[in-house]
């Protein structure tokens, strides 16, 4: 099972990284992939999977809250870090209408100038979307043709706006928030019309920690190890087996990020 969604280079795990991921493969976790959500964490994100050969990746991309940090320097050093074998993604990119903490103008901008320097070296691209939608999709739909694939991670839309991403041909993250039974409802019901080579699961440690498990760890910080109570809950409520989609999401990662 594989987590495509780590924020290890958050100050959370600041005290504990290396343990972090430690604990994650004595779970059962085959690999991560560390987010990359500004040009600095981008760096960070990097050297820290290459800490961690052939269990760790990352992306380099530049957040929708950070938009406004975006420039032909922020361009430049993602370019760099593409370059390297640790870096499988552009992103995480798209755009953010929830907490707008760039304005929609220049989440636009930066976005659809990832999305071009993704196409320019034929990376994938790890999307984030939240109440955008018919924005995100317009950004992105020209520049799907030119991309390898795509995955909008952490997706928490509607019915309408799954079938939409499922039709462009994206892949779609699922995180903990299927389990939280003030929230998440919608979505566990959603699940079984997301085809099996399309899913992707994912912790978005540390944060969005499954409110359904006993006992909650006293931090309430989540971590990648926790993976594995996402696979149990998203196959029972997907009526498969939890070994059959561990082993499916781990092809469909290493599929999409082209990882050996």
């Amino acid at each position: 099972m594989f987590d495509i969604g780590v924020n290890l280079t958050s100050t959370q795990f600041a005290a504990d990284r290396d343990k972090v991921v430690k604990r994650a493969r004595e779970a059962g976790v085959t690999g991560i992939l560390i987010t990359g959500t500004n040009a600095l964490e981008s760096q960070q994100a990097q050297r820290l999977a290459e800490r961690q050969p052939d269990f760790c990746w990352s992306t380099a991309g530049v957040h929708p809250h950070h938009a406004s940090e975006w420039s032909n320097e922020t361009a430049n050093t993602l370019r760099r870090l593409a370059e390297r074998p640790q870096v499988v993604a552009i992103g995480e990119c798209g755009l953010d209408f929830n907490r707008n903490l760039a304005a929609h103008d220049q989440q636009e901008y930066a976005f659809d100038a990832q999305l071009a320097l993704a196409a320019e070296l034929n990376m994938p691209v790890f999307l984030h979307c939240r109440e955008a939608h018919d924005r995100f999709a317009a950004v992105l739909a020209p520049w799907l043709p030119k991309l390898p694939g795509a995955v909008v991670h952490c997706f928490t839309g509607t019915r309408e706006e799954l079938e939409a991403c499922l039709a462009m041909g994206l892949s779609v993250g699922i995180t903990g928030w299927v389990c939280d039974e003030r929230r998440g409802m919608a979505l566990r019901d959603m699940l079984p019309l997301i085809p099996a080579d399309r899913l992707l699961l994912e912790t978005d440690a540390p944060y969005l920690l499954p409110r359904d498990m006993h006992p909650r760890p006293a931090s309430r910080r989540n971590e990648p190890c926790f993976l594995p109570h996402i696979v149990q809950q998203v196959a029972k409520w997907r009526g498969e087996e939890q070994d059959a989609l561990a082993a499916q999401v781990d092809r469909n990662a290493r599929a999409l990020f082209r990882l050996a």
